[in-house]
């Protein structure tokens, strides 16, 4: 009778012991317990840590709170400016409500997944291509509340949508890479054009200052001569004064004047000059006309010699 009596409390503890561990249930700290009992939801949600069930009747299911990172597989799609593209996103979200998470949507991962597909395709054909290349931060706003809407009734929350890349046909990327490098040298070419108009006005207010005072031409070449000096270079200038090769041209000019008369005196006999009104010069008799005798050229009536230029060492 004692041996039946310690074998049933024996196999009551084992029975009490094997019930604690069934009913027995650990909630993470980012998860919460759902109670559904006999198949009718509990309304009390089991907070993180230890907790207890009725085994058998209870089924406990947990609920993951954190946020998901989801992609969004690429989408294929004409852009309203009639561009073929393809756009890929990533959607951030994380479950509100445990319990709506479970009872209003079978698998609310997948039905985010597919409201995303579809709201980026929708974003596409609602868009210009530069929208999707450079407004990104209102398409994504925009994209986020078409998907938040529907998401709200299932206890999820999207926190944020971006769109992560752009593909763009290869003979589109040709067409905006010639677009781009017009662009860059039509403003290369605006910028020089500029620069000469400033220098332009540079230089004539410099070439007007030189006229007042001639010698800021000289000191201007000077200065000129010692900056190609200071280079290690085989190159010697010589500068020539502009009034010299004045002077030298009027020199020349004077010979040639002067050798013109003196040929014209001897063919005619006479100067070329007008008829003497004087009574003296009509009695004189006409003497032979004896020929001119070429005067040696004096210092000033000499050629130029060449000008020199400038001498390779």
């Amino acid at each position: 009778m004692v041996d039946a009596l310690v074998t049933l409390i024996v196999v009551l503890a084992c029975l009490g012991a094997l019930g604690a561990l069934a009913a027995a249930r650990v909630v993470k700290q980012y998860e919460r317990g759902v109670v559904f009992r006999l198949g009718r939801l509990r309304s009390d949600i089991r907070g993180p840590g230890f907790t207890m069930i009725t085994p058998v009747v209870d089924r406990l299911q947990k609920v993951n709170m954190q946020i998901v990172t989801m992609p969004v597989p690429a989408q294929e799609g004409i852009t309203r400016d009639n561009v073929t593209v393809r756009v890929d996103a990533v959607v951030y979200f994380k479950v509100v409500d445990p319990a709506e998470a479970l009872i209003a949507v079978e698998d609310y991962r997948f039905a985010v997944s597919q409201m995303a597909q579809t709201s980026l395709r929708s974003i596409i054909g609602k868009s210009d291509l530069d929208d999707l290349l450079s407004n990104r931060e209102k398409l994504n706003q925009g994209l986020e509340l078409m998907i938040d809407s529907p998401a709200v009734g299932w206890g999820v929350h999207i926190d944020r949508v971006e769109i992560k890349d752009v593909s763009l046909p290869e003979t589109m990327k040709r067409s905006m890479a010639r677009q781009a490098e017009a662009d860059r040298e039509r403003r290369a070419r605006v910028i020089n054009a500029d620069a000469e108009l400033q220098a332009s006005k540079k230089l004539a207010e410099a070439a007007s200052q030189m006229a007042d005072t001639p010698s800021a031409l000289q000191l201007r070449l000077l200065q000129t001569v010692m900056a190609v000096a200071a280079e290690k270079n085989s190159t010697l200038v010589l500068p020539i004064p502009v009034e010299l090769l004045r002077f030298l041209e009027r020199g020349q000019q004077e010979v040639q004047g002067a050798a013109a008369r003196t040929d014209g005196g001897a063919e005619g006999g006479a100067p070329a000059a007008g008829p003497a009104t004087t009574p003296e010069r009509e009695a004189a008799p006409a003497q032979p006309a004896q020929p001119a005798r070429q005067a040696m050229p004096t210092l000033t009536e000499r050629e130029p010699e060449p000008e020199p230029h400038t001498v390779e060492r």
